[in-house]
């Protein structure tokens, strides 16, 4: 005798919706950071039309409704998750290039809390990696790597990084990474291992003890972040970046942080006085060979820099709401007021956690206001260099990058008086327009 099988038209139902919750978990799936497991196929034929498989084994009409409660709480954990992606998680990239008190303005973003997730330079590592003997890197391949490195690391991921560290991180554990103890997340008490007798490590943690960096760790803390900050002096060019704005994962904002030419040389002059050693015999003899290797390379750093904002600034679609120009000198006056624009404009609240660091490290004795410092007398710092820097080199500086004055709004000087004359500011009132 043949048993004719009646189905509750409510697990047909629950058949359908479940298949179309699938099919909106996979569309939404590439848009995700959580992996997902493999959907669940339903059966064509005989008993299959009622029963679920998993993992090689079926399941019986009397767990559907478990599976569908399961299926649907899942689909609202999805759901909750790419609204936090899309709407509420922001990934910060500071950049700038060396001398320009991005390490300062880092600490704007390092200090926040709980909440921010922030990495001092960790293309320092691709950088060294990629060097070639010469002392220069390939631009196109630094500029693949830089940008792909970045894209993991602001979604968590530090695999692709730790194939840049030297010695190799085992089992993703290292004791090698450049200035870990610069950024604060990274010396949790989440992310702080135990202490490995003998094992030394360089850039250790100072405000905890802590063993060689997890980074298996690190990247769960991440995970665990709101928001997420890198600043780096490495990124030549803004247009390379633009795979990121594209990436729907990433909310990304671009603060590009400038400063006057003429301070950055003498700034490097005194930080880098080996790389620098040409200049400073220069500024001595009086004479600048204009076609010099080290002037060539001042020019292009300059037109790098120039290109980058005038991207940024013309707010192409990609770009739009996306990108800051902010000077170091405005920083250096009004460090609370730039803060808090910079702030506003990335839309993460600005903490009573960075208002007392910025009011406390604005205002350093020259004691501890040394070259590498975070803490400086910022009002003190802003023209600071009109009386180290010699007048001949000013000229050059003026001569090889004198667009890149101008966008910025820096004076040019035309005589040694003009230069040391403290009465007479260099920086011009000009506001950026970034919204």
């Amino acid at each position: 005798m043949r048993i004719k099988y009646t189905i509750p038209i409510v697990f047909i139902v629950a058949l359908v919706i479940i298949e179309k919750e699938n099919n909106i978990i996979s569309r939404v799936s590439d848009k995700l950071t959580l992996k997902q497991t493999p959907q669940t196929p339903l059966q064509p034929s005989g008993f299959s039309h009622i029963l679920l498989k998993h993992n090689g084994s079926f399941t019986s009409l009397s767990k559907m409704d478990s599976a569908f409660t399961l299926m649907k709480r899942r689909l609202e954990n999805y759901s909750q998750h790419q609204e936090v992606v899309t709407r509420g998680r922001k990934h910060i990239l500071l950049l700038a290039t060396t001398r320009t008190g991005s390490s300062f303005v880092g600490e704007f973003f390092n200090q926040q809390g709980n909440n921010m997730f922030y990495l001092f330079e960790p293309l320092w590592h691709v950088e060294k990696m990629l060097t070639l003997e010469t002392g220069g890197t390939n631009a196109t391949a630094a500029a693949k790597a830089y940008r792909e490195v970045l894209q993991h690391l602001l979604l968590c991921d530090f695999t692709l990084l730790e194939s840049f560290i030297d010695p190799v991180p085992v089992d993703h554990i290292t004791n090698a990474l450049f200035r870990r103890e610069s950024s604060s997340s990274l010396c949790e008490q989440s992310v702080c291992s135990p202490v490995i007798k003998g094992v030394f490590e360089r850039y250790r943690c100072r405000t905890r003890r802590c063993g060689p960096l997890n980074l298996t760790m690190a990247s769960e803390s991440c995970l665990q972040k709101e928001h997420r900050a890198i600043k780096s002096v490495r990124v030549r060019q803004l247009e390379n970046l633009r795979p990121l704005t594209e990436d729907p994962r990433l909310d990304v904002k671009f603060i590009q942080l400038v400063r006057d030419p003429r301070a950055v040389l003498a700034s490097r002059m005194v930080a880098f006085a080996a790389k620098y050693k040409n200049w400073k015999q220069w500024a001595m003899d009086g004479d600048v060979p204009i076609d010099d290797d080290e002037v060539r390379k001042l020019k292009g750093n300059c037109d790098n820099i120039r290109m980058s904002a005038e991207i940024g600034l013309r707010q192409p679609p990609w770009l739009r709401r996306r990108y800051m120009l902010v000077r170091y000198e405005d920083i250096a006056r009004f460090p609370m007021t730039k803060a808090t624009e910079m702030y506003r404009f990335t839309g993460i609240p600005f903490t009573p956690q960075v208002k007392s660091w910025i009011l406390k490290n604005t205002q350093a004795s020259k004691e501890t206001s040394g070259v590498y410092s975070t803490q400086k007398n910022s009002s003190e710092q802003v023209e600071k260099w009109r009386f180290s820097l010699p007048f001949k080199i000013a000229q050059v500086v003026q001569k090889v990058c004198g667009p890149t004055l101008k966008l910025f709004g820096y004076k040019f000087v035309s005589s040694e008086e003009m230069l040391t004359d403290k009465s007479l500011s260099l920086i011009e009132d000009k506001v950026f327009n970034f919204l």
